[in-house]
């Protein structure tokens, strides 16, 4: 390879290719407030227009981990507002027996919710006095018979019981403690509103070159690549239980990918004979999609991973890069990152490679460079971060109308990634002073530290993740 040839300053340079595939910031908005549970940024944020919640005290210390992750997991949910109970949960949560709104209690918990401190419950719920607290539901967690959990979510308006939710709980202090108690409070949050939740999520990342995850709540940080090779670029499967991310061989990018539960990892084909990077999987999870840098320029490739064969082609740019490619939720197109109008920008095309198009508007000599795009689940934006006055900000662009929308505007944003609700991001920024990862609720514009450990970048969030998915490096 000659001296000053394309490959090589991509193949010897990693900040040349995080430069073009991933430019520093990725959100803008009008970030105005201060920092408390959660920063607000651009909206007036009024406690009280979400409906309230109580997550009563729990009859068992066993249970205190439980209660605590569950109240954690629906404030981060942004749709409640979590409900303190004045004088440190000691009032009294029970209806008098004569009163009429006291029969109604959830078959098998333990003869309705019971508090601590003199509140037992033994009859039901006082729910005039959770309305009057301002609460829409009331959830008790209760043991059962063996090692199971019992949840019931309360119906304040409806006086009586919405749902009731068992599970069978690993002992604190196993791996699976925290995902499974993450799950049940994603099923409190479908029983009460009908809308998933995304506290049984993970986030991968990349810090001092490994990949590393970590719960949507910032426990459980746990490195998952391999300790010999620098990596970068890690992306999930749509079923969370794969991911793929790229390492450094011998001067190439090569691609892997890794199974959660076991940790097993498998090369894949094709890759490696040049620096391959920043892969993305299908929907059916059946091709990734990547970019492929040579000699000749850099431009999106699909290999089929199941099959393990079919390398195809999709841009072909002798005087231009393409790269950094994002499926559509139906699989139908990709949008991808191309520098052909002379400073990198969002493009579109159909997943065979057919009709390129620029997707997200720009305004020649005012936009700066825009980057690392992302699709969100829900199939109506993509995100991306776009270089506004020399420092990065994270952007959506409405893929209906080709709207685009600054989300972030303070400190230098980048590398957005969507939850699996389609409401709430991840993101770097370096608001605080040194480059952490946040996130942020797009509805509200809460935003709160994820990470606070210097150095993390190219967040991945996952889809909710299955049973049997494991954080298992």
């Amino acid at each position: 390879m000659k001296p000053g040839s394309r490959f090589g300053g991509w193949a010897g340079s990693l900040t040349a290719v995080l430069l073009t595939a991933y430019p520093a910031n990725r959100l803008s908005a009008q970030d105005t407030s201060a920092i408390d549970r959660g920063v607000r940024i651009g909206i007036v944020y009024r406690p009280g227009v979400r409906p309230g919640m109580v997550v009563l005290p729990v009859p068992k210390a066993a249970l205190d981990s439980v209660r605590a992750l569950v109240v954690r997991d629906v404030d981060y949910s942004d749709r409640f507002e979590p409900i303190t109970l004045p004088g440190g949960d000691s009032i009294r949560a029970a209806s008098p027996p004569s009163s009429p709104s006291a029969g109604r209690t959830a078959t098998g918990a333990g003869g309705g919710a019971r508090g601590t401190g003199g509140a037992a419950v033994a009859t039901g719920l006082n729910y005039p006095l959770y309305q009057a607290l301002g609460a829409d539901f009331v959830v008790g967690i209760t043991p059962a018979a063996g090692d199971s959990t019992v949840v019931t979510v309360y119906d304040v308006a409806a006086g009586g019981v919405r749902r009731e939710l068992r599970a069978r709980l690993p002992a604190l202090g196993d791996a699976g403690f925290r995902l499974a108690v993450h799950r049940l409070a994603d099923r409190v949050l479908e029983a009460s509103l009908g809308v998933g939740g995304t506290a049984a999520t993970r986030i991968l990342f990349v810090m001092n070159g490994k990949v590393y995850t970590i719960d949507q709540d910032g426990a459980d940080q746990r490195l998952v690549s391999s300790s010999d090779h620098q990596a970068m670029s890690p992306a999930w499967a749509g079923d969370g239980r794969r991911f793929a991310y790229m390492e450094f061989w011998e001067g190439h990018g090569r691609l892997f990918v890794q199974d959660v539960a076991s940790g097993k990892r498998a090369p894949v084909v094709t890759t490696g004979q040049a620096l391959d990077f920043t892969p993305a999987f299908s929907p059916d999870g059946k091709t990734l999609a990547f970019s492929r840098a040579i000699e000749e320029g850099t431009d999106v490739y699909t290999v089929n991973v199941k099959d393990g064969c079919c390398l195809q082609r999709l841009t072909v740019g002798r005087f231009y890069d393409n790269l950094s490619p994002t499926y559509s939720p139906d699989g139908r197109r990709i949008a991808f990152v191309s520098t052909r109008p002379g400073l990198p920008q969002i493009y579109v095309m159909s997943a065979d490679g057919t009709d390129q198009q620029l997707f997200a508007p720009f305004d020649y000599g005012a936009t700066g460079s825009s980057n690392a795009p992302e699709w969100s689940p829900d199939g109506q934006t993509v995100a991306f971060h776009r270089d506004v006055g020399g420092t990065l900000q994270v952007f959506v662009l409405d893929v209906r109308t080709r709207a685009v929308r600054q989300l972030t505007s303070v400190g230098r944003n980048e590398d957005p990634t969507w939850a699996p609700d389609s409401r709430h991001m991840a993101f770097v920024s370096d608001r605080s002073g040194y480059r952490q990862l946040w996130i942020i609720d797009v509805e509200t514009g809460r935003i709160r530290p994820l990470l606070q450990q210097s150095g993390a970048r190219l967040p991945a969030w996952s889809p909710r993740l299955p049973e049997t998915a494991s954080s298992a490096p």
